[in-house]
């Protein structure tokens, strides 16, 4: 039986149950935090106020969540463990590189950076960074993270993004991990990724493209399904940019197009993030965890999203996402 590794120990796919396939727990400038931590307060708190948020999920009937948190993004592994012992959830953790535009400076000087100096190729280290954290575990804790993740954005393909991504697709052909990019689908960079992807063999059906429904051009967005990849519907309740309407009648079309076996459900929430000034979630009422379920699903639903198309986006798809993780 095929299992996927969680935060506390490998899971059969079968019972990943729903899943919400693109959550943080925590998303923090780890810098920041470590030499200015007047902000994050008392560590107790922060991670109580975790447990009581994804309790509350849990409670709608979502039995995983996938957490894209990786380098860039404040990962923290022994937190997440604590939160993890307290909640009845899968929590799925990734590893990877989150960038829109440089790598960190940790690789300026190291892998293929040092090509021409030393006259031959040179090993990318961030792609046995990357292996290990799905073999081996990250940093000590035992915990494996059981895919990757990287990122494009309206900058496009960057000399550090591509470094990042195709550091990751090497990763993902050395495991067999899959694969989700955190994409800017208003300028189409899920062509610009599918190049990339194409170049290393990686196979489109095991990679999610992430934020696929901030736009609403639904052609564009059948062109990437049709290539193979499954696309992330995954900013319900972010609507600054966009409407609560516009987000849902994209993905009410989609389905009403026929793929909704290419699609996945979530809202990039998190129990705390620091990039967003205090007051800013006021703008926000219905970025948290449970407004799929509070919200969306009821308004979907009364425009022709069947359960069957819903047990499909939530359960069915990221568990063949995640099929093949435990025989690399």
């Amino acid at each position: 039986m095929s299992q996927v590794q969680t935060v506390r120990g490998p899971v059969a796919t079968a019972e990943l149950g729903q899943t919400l396939m693109h959550e943080h727990v925590f998303v923090l400038s780890a810098d920041v935090q470590q030499n200015y931590p007047e902000e994050w307060g008392s560590e107790d708190q922060r991670v109580a106020d975790a447990v009581e948020k994804l309790t509350r999920l849990a409670d709608t009937g979502v039995r995983t969540i996938v957490d894209p948190t990786v380098i860039g993004l404040g990962r923290y592994i022994p937190r997440i463990q604590r939160i993890a012992e307290q909640v009845d959830l899968n929590i799925v953790v990734a590893t990877g590189c989150y960038t829109y535009d440089d790598v960190p400076f940790f690789f300026h000087y190291r892998g293929p950076a040092l090509n021409e100096a030393v006259g031959a190729e040179v090993p990318d280290p961030m792609v046995d960074m990357f292996v290990g954290d799905i073999e081996n575990g990250i940093a000590g804790t035992g915990v494996r993270a059981a895919f990757l993740k990287c990122a494009i954005d309206h900058q496009g393909m960057t000399a550090g993004v591509e470094r990042v991504m195709r550091a990751v697709a090497k990763a993902h052909r050395a495991t067999g991990a899959p694969i989700t990019v955190h994409t800017h689908p208003t300028s189409q960079q899920g062509l610009a990724v599918k190049k990339v992807f194409d170049d290393e063999g990686v196979d489109p059906r095991r990679v999610v493209l992430g934020h696929s429904g901030d736009t609403t051009d639904v052609d564009h967005l059948s062109e990437l399904a049709d290539a193979g990849f499954i696309l992330g519907m995954d900013r319900f309740g972010i609507n600054l940019a966009t409407t609560f309407e516009a987000r849902a009648d994209t993905l009410v079309e989609m389905c009403r197009r026929g793929y909704a076996e290419q699609m996945v459900l979530s809202q990039d929430a998190s129990c705390y993030i620091d990039w967003l000034a205090p007051g800013v979630m006021d703008l926000l009422p219905q970025w948290h965890y449970t407004h799929i379920h509070d919200e969306v699903l009821p308004y979907v639903r009364e425009r022709g999203v069947t359960d069957d198309q819903i047990e499909t986006m939530l359960v069915r798809n990221p568990r063949r996402y995640f099929e093949n993780v435990g025989t690399y």
